[in-house]
């Protein structure tokens, strides 16, 4: 029989704990993602590298129009559901920190420029909820009580530089500009008067404008957060459902919004087109001719393309336009109801969602090639953790 000596026990001891650390695979977390499933309140967690689904995490509510933000190191995923719920995932443990319901509606949220504050956009009962990105512990209640005293829902969550937050009240038609570098001590400045019925909003990449579209009349209200003091400006007067009432099967969302480089590219209200505008002097400069009523209006991260899908009933349908001659260059059919798109970080591949086909379709953005097709439960946002280094994202 061989006994061993107490040395030797340790050492044998140590010896495999250490084979245990060696096996267990470090990775980082650049390529990951979630693809959000709406139908059944779960993420699936996805990679971009080898194009293939790590797992799944239930149990995150309601997720009908739900969003999602990143911590800044891109482990950890805020996911906000239209319960109210606000969720913590670890991607890489793939499983759920915490989740709060922190309202009885909510529609998006925003991560501070720390990346220690996670801040949430309410319907009901409307306002603003600030929570510790660690704990998710309520850290500040901002409720949204117009100039009139009136209760609004909140609209166009984003956030800004210098731990600010901007946000606007649907029925109240203002913006409120929120600094809180010091969350014990927030400081509101609100701009009345705005607009009617912003429904959205969308701040430019290097984090000085932000724009709210009005569903209660034509134009975009603009916040320069460079010079707030100077107030909102209208521009973009003819932008919006126009003199001549069109139908309109789905507003498109302004977070799609494609900057390339001077000018951006944006959808057009109840037409089939895109829009070009100038971005130093705020006007249309073209127009470009679509399939359909175009919903995300996204640019790859070289600017050279954009892709948009539409609203129904042309929703099977993802075109490309080439930026520098504004020419559709591919038209494709991913699938039944196509509801986001989202460029891998150095935009190589473009990752689509195909609701209704229960699919996600990845393409070449060079060749339009498929290079996969995998499964989901009624996909709809996909977001990637290049996010988490992102404003306005």
């Amino acid at each position: 029989m061989n006994v061993k000596t107490l040395p030797q026990l340790i050492l044998l001891a140590a010896v495999v704990v250490l084979s245990g650390c060696a096996t267990q695979q470090l990775r980082g977390t650049g390529d990951l993602g979630v693809v959000v499933e709406r139908a059944s309140g779960s993420v699936e967690v996805v990679e971009t590298s080898g194009r293939s689904v790590l797992g799944r995490v239930a149990g995150l509510g309601d997720l009908s129009h739900a969003s999602v933000n990143y911590s800044r190191d891109g482990r950890f995923a805020y996911v906000f559901g239209r319960d109210g719920g606000l969720s913590k995932i670890d991607l890489l443990e793939m499983r759920l920190v915490k989740r709060v319901i922190q309202s009885g509606n909510s529609i998006g949220g925003a991560i501070s420029q720390d990346g220690k504050l996670v801040a949430v956009a309410n319907y009901t009962p409307g306002g603003v909820k600030v929570f510790d990105s660690a704990t998710l512990d309520l850290v500040a209640d901002i409720p949204a009580l117009d100039a009139s005293g009136k209760a609004s829902k909140v609209v166009g969550l984003v956030d800004a530089p210098g731990n600010r937050f901007v946000w606007s009240l649907f029925e109240g038609g203002e913006i409120w500009l929120g600094d809180l570098k010091d969350p014990a001590h927030l400081v509101l400045q609100k701009f009345t008067q705005i607009g009617k019925e912003p429904y959205d909003a969308m701040i430019t990449a290097d984090g000085r404008y932000y724009l709210a579209g009005l569903f209660g009349e034509d134009g975009l209200a603009m916040l320069d957060l460079w010079h707030p003091e100077a107030g909102v400006k209208r521009v973009l007067n003819h932008y919006g459902k126009g003199e001549q009432k069109l139908p309109v099967y789905k507003m498109p969302h302004l977070e799609g919004w494609a900057a390339t480089g001077s000018e951006l590219l944006v959808p057009a209200v109840g037409r089939h087109e895109v829009l070009v505008i100038d971005q130093k002097t705020w006007q249309e400069v073209a127009h470009i001719p679509v399939h359909g009523q175009p919903v995300f209006v996204v640019a790859r991260p070289d600017n050279r393309q954009v892709w948009v899908n539409f609203a129904l009933p042309d929703n099977d349908t993802v075109q490309v336009i080439d930026v520098a001659s504004r020419k559709i260059v591919q038209s494709l059919k991913p699938g039944k109801a196509v509801l986001h798109l989202e460029f891998t970080p150095r935009g190589e591949s473009v990752w689509v969602s195909a609701r209704d086909d229960n699919s996600l379709i990845v393409y070449d953005s060079e060749t339009f090639a498929e290079q996969a097709k995998l499964a989901a439960d009624s996909p709809s946002g996909i977001f990637f953790t290049h996010r988490a280094n992102r404003t306005g994202l």
